[in-house]
């Protein structure tokens, strides 16, 4: 009898104990995107001419992944990745023309928002968080990734006409995709959609959602092409300050194909940029950019600051990509060089995340979706290619340099390790070239050392990571976009 008494004081003990602990904190999740921003933010020190307060100030109070990289250097490839949890190569979405919906291994996956609105959270969404397709089912014949959320605000918004602009041109040349042209827009900042998005997005802190914790996705545009925004973005940064980017013109040099043929040339965006003299004043334009989407962004999170879901909100802002701004004679996206590969990816858990933290363990915007289960405490999703990264966020010093995978086009695959970036041409324009940068001693990667024996055994631990497997292209999407407004 003495036995079982003992035994049942010590179970009451452990019982009251454990009512004692505090709950497992519910988290909400808001996720921020941001288009075609690469490392020109004050924290992360890609240009020390970038005014961002409002990032830096987050920055302060969260983590700033410094090695953070994309899963693909282009807009659709990168987002479909993220938000499916696959890799392109396991998927076959290459590029930008390619729809999620449209891929046999995509089409039925639970996207990530689709995963919180499946599992207890209220979902809502304004801005470019998917790729846009053209779609006549789609309201206003645009899919823009409404069917993953329980809310979608198409946010209006737009230029009211320019007070000036500037588009270099050069008889011969031209720059292909987006409009290679910036200036400053009639319309006053809080007319414009951008802000509108973000406004949005603080007013609905404001509410409750039924009891529910809540998944909110921000896309923000710029700096997306052409660079229009309001003058005061542009005053910021007076034109005879602007110090311009340094680049190589033999750059590109000693990057071959296998029958010994250059691989790449300087582009038609460089070009123009180049015989116009206007080196300053594109990037100039950019810097604009990046200081509106900061003010954008700052809109939302000194809502949430003021919120009563300060506390208990997880924050993710990051890039879909980076962005090259006469680096390897070129101005844009694409191509697998760090400018491309790396991309701003800043992130607060409260009560997880120190402040005021560098962090530069290797991950990739892949992993944001294992990651934001593991936290919220959801099952782990079993088709996720990505790791979960959230035992780093609380111990950012620990190891994690595990080589992390971006992908361009059909085959073409680079690898970094935090030290070596290693680039694999295996389409069929690359010929099967091959890269190797130091970061140690060259981190501009201007000298390729493929070719160096002395690096063969670095480059046999990198191939081991290349996908085995390759999906052919996912089918293109038939349905062209429609005008824009």
């Amino acid at each position: 009898m003495k036995y079982l008494s003992s035994m049942f004081c010590v179970a009451l003990l452990v019982g009251v104990a454990l009512a004692e602990q505090p709950k497992t904190k519910e988290y909400n999740v808001l996720f921020i995107a941001i288009d075609d921003l690469n490392d020109w933010v004050g924290c992360l020190g890609g240009n020390q001419q970038a005014i961002t307060p409002n990032l830096d100030r987050f920055a302060e109070s969260g983590m700033v992944m410094n090695k953070a990289y994309c899963p693909g250097t282009v807009c659709g490839p990168s987002r479909s990745s993220l938000l499916t949890g696959k890799q392109s190569a396991n998927t076959g979405l290459y590029g930008n023309g390619n729809n999620l919906k449209h891929s046999e291994v995509t089409k039925e996956l639970e996207t990530l928002p689709e995963y919180f609105g499946n599992r207890g959270y209220h979902t809502l969404s304004t801005g470019k968080i998917f790729h846009k397709h053209g779609d006549p089912k789609a309201p206003d014949g645009m899919d823009q990734g409404q069917w993953a959320f329980h809310e979608f605000f198409d946010a209006k918004g737009g230029n009211q006409g320019m007070a000036w602009e500037e588009e270099p041109k050069v008889e011969g040349i031209k720059s292909g995709g987006s409009r290679f042209a910036w200036g400053a827009c009639n319309a006053p900042t809080e007319k414009t959609k951008d802000y509108a998005s973000s406004k949005w997005a603080a007013d609905q802190l404001d509410r409750d959602f039924d009891g529910k914790p809540f998944f909110m996705a921000l896309g923000i545009s710029k700096p997306h092409l052409p660079w229009f925004v309001p003058q005061e973005f542009f005053d910021m940064y007076p034109l005879d300050k602007i110090e311009q980017v340094k680049f190589r013109r033999d750059d590109l040099d000693d990057v071959l194909r296998a029958d010994g043929k250059p691989l790449y040339k300087p582009t038609d965006r460089f070009l123009l940029a180049d015989q116009t003299g206007m080196h300053k004043n594109a990037q100039r334009a950019y810097l604009a950019c990046v200081s509106y989407a900061d003010y954008c962004v700052g809109v939302v999170l000194d809502a949430l600051a003021k919120s009563k879901y300060a506390d208990n909100t997880i924050v993710m802002i990051w890039g879909d990509h980076g962005w090259y701004l006469s680096e390897k004679m070129h101005y844009g996206k694409t191509h697998l060089w760090e400018e491309s590969c790396r991309v701003p990816f800043i992130v607060k858990v409260p009560s997880v995340t120190p402040p005021g933290v560098k962090c530069e363990g290797i991950v990739n915007l892949l992993d944001m979706y294992p990651t934001l289960v593991d936290l919220c405490g959801l099952p782990p999703n079993k088709d996720n290619d990505g790791r979960s990264f959230a035992k780093l966020l609380a111990n950012p010093s620990m190891k994690w340099n595990e080589p992390t995978l971006t992908t361009y086009q059909y085959k073409n695959h680079s690898l970094t390790d935090g030290r070596y970036r290693y680039i694999w041409n295996g389409g069929k324009k690359g010929g099967g070239s091959e890269e190797l940068y130091d970061h140690e001693i060259d981190p501009q990667e201007y000298t390729n050392l493929a070719s160096n024996p002395e690096y063969k055994d670095v480059i046999k631990r990198f191939k081991k990571y290349l996908p085995e497997h390759n999906e052919p292209e996912s089918p293109r999407n038939v349905h062209p976009k429609p005008k824009q407004r």
